[in-house]
């Protein structure tokens, strides 16, 4: 039997690996990845609370966060391209000042 506890683990592993993806890639599309995953493992988290507490308010909840999250990937998807055009790299070590 699947339990709360199940869910939970793998929403913080889930986590985990979005938060070292973060932390430890140079890439900007590769960071913005591991940031969705992030995402998702609180997503997972919220509908698993709200399966086993009977109500509907966490799924609800993890239906505004994938609206907003289809908005974030729109804008930032295209800052990233602006970004490639402009600089010719996405490497997030070789973007560190906002000069031209």
């Amino acid at each position: 039997m699947i339990t709360l506890h199940h869910y939970l683990w793998v929403s913080g592993l889930l986590f985990a690996l979005g938060m070292f993806g973060i932390v430890l890639r140079r890439n900007a599309l590769v960071i913005f990845m591991a940031l969705e995953m992030n995402l998702n493992a609180a997503n997972l988290a919220l509908v698993a609370f709200s399966k086993f507490n009977h109500n509907i308010h966490g799924q609800v909840f993890v239906f505004f966060i994938i609206a907003i999250a289809a908005a974030e990937v729109a804008v930032g998807l295209a800052i990233i391209v602006a970004l490639y055009r402009r600089r010719q790299t996405v490497r997030v070590s070789e973007l560190n000042s906002m000069k031209l």
